[in-house]
């Protein structure tokens, strides 16, 4: 259902027929081998910690030239020269082969379909279709501080510019998405390109990270430890976990921590807090119940433990969850 952003009382303006039709063939790709979509960010776009400077699909059939002999003066590029940006570009191949090289890499790479790839601002790159194949990319091109944040703190490397994400409907959604709202290009236009690009940068850290694991037991392992710690966060230790999944502890401790962030006795520790403002929250048994509830025998231990993660007693938690100091 299309959203109606229009004030009460007013009507629609009407689009005549002619106009209709060009704004359909404007926004749909899936016939078509190309579509560009250059935007220009007005200052206080910036200010959202995000802007789109440009969005765009194209299907390069076996040897045609890359590329196409219309790309846009401003994005010039030869694939054997490489190029410079001054903005990230996130690209996704959806079909056929090809190859990708940066100065941070500093060797060639070949890129199949379900690949995506980002280049950085200032870094040296080359990407091109393989000339047997061609192939089908989408791109998103944009700047702002949110994307120098996550890379200042390693969500995103230079040294590791691709992703393996596979092929995901969603994330073609989104791309045609974002063609549609800079084609458009209503009020406001920009700060929604912003979270389409953050959900597509989401979804590549989220795709890449896990399908590492589906090609492994790995991923089904350590399924299974979160499984045993949400039933026995009472009373199970992580060295029982390991010995029950039949892994050396150092190995396990290792994975679990790169799959979850959490150590595997920080992510118990967790649980367990969680769990326990639930029951300060929900339940009527007094504090010292719950501390024994959640496996501490000491109750010293668990107020104190309580209040240096929650930064408040377990009683001042329960009295302003339960609206007791409203």
């Amino acid at each position: 259902m299309e959203e109606n952003n229009r004030p009460s009382g007013t009507e629609a303006p009407e689009i005549n027929p002619e106009e209709q039709q060009q704004r359909e063939e404007e926004i749909q790709h899936i016939d078509d081998s190309l579509h560009l979509k250059y935007l220009v960010i007005n200052p206080n776009d910036l200010l959202w910690g995000m802007a789109v400077n440009s969005v765009g699909f194209q299907e390069i059939g076996p040897g045609m030239p890359y590329p196409p002999s219309n790309h846009p003066s401003r994005y010039l590029f030869s694939a054997e020269k490489g190029r410079i940006l001054n903005e990230y570009q996130l690209l996704y191949i959806t079909k056929g082969k090809g190859y990708f090289t940066s100065a941070s890499l500093g060797h060639k790479v070949p890129v199949t379909k379900g690949t995506m790839f980002l280049l950085f601002p200032g870094e040296w790159h080359s990407y091109y279709p393989d000339p047997d194949t061609g192939w089908k990319e989408f791109w998103i091109g944009f700047s702002g501080d949110h994307m120098h944040k996550w890379l200042g703190n390693g969500f995103f490397s230079k040294a590791k510019p691709i992703y393996t994400v596979g092929l995901h409907n969603d994330v073609v959604e989104l791309y045609d998405n974002a063609i549609k709202v800079a084609m458009e290009q209503e009020s406001g236009f920009q700060q929604l390109l912003s979270s389409i690009v953050t959900h597509l940068l989401g979804l590549a850290y989220f795709y890449e990270k896990n399908e590492t694991y589906r090609s492994s037991e790995l991923g089904d392992q350590i399924n299974r430890a979160k499984i045993m710690i949400m039933e026995q966060y009472r009373t199970i230790k992580p060295e029982e976990i390991a010995k029950a999944l039949c892994m050396g502890y150092s190995n396990f401790r290792k994975v679990f921590k790169e799959y979850t962030g959490f150590s595997p006795a920080k992510y118990i520790q967790e649980m367990k807090f969680n769990k326990t403002k639930e029951e300060l929250t929900n339940s009527t048994l007094s504090i010292k119940e719950i501390a024994y509830a959640m496996g501490y025998d000491n109750y010293e231990y668990f107020f104190t433990a309580f209040r240096r993660q929650a930064g408040m007693t377990p009683a001042e938690y329960r009295a302003i969850t339960q609206g007791k100091d409203l």
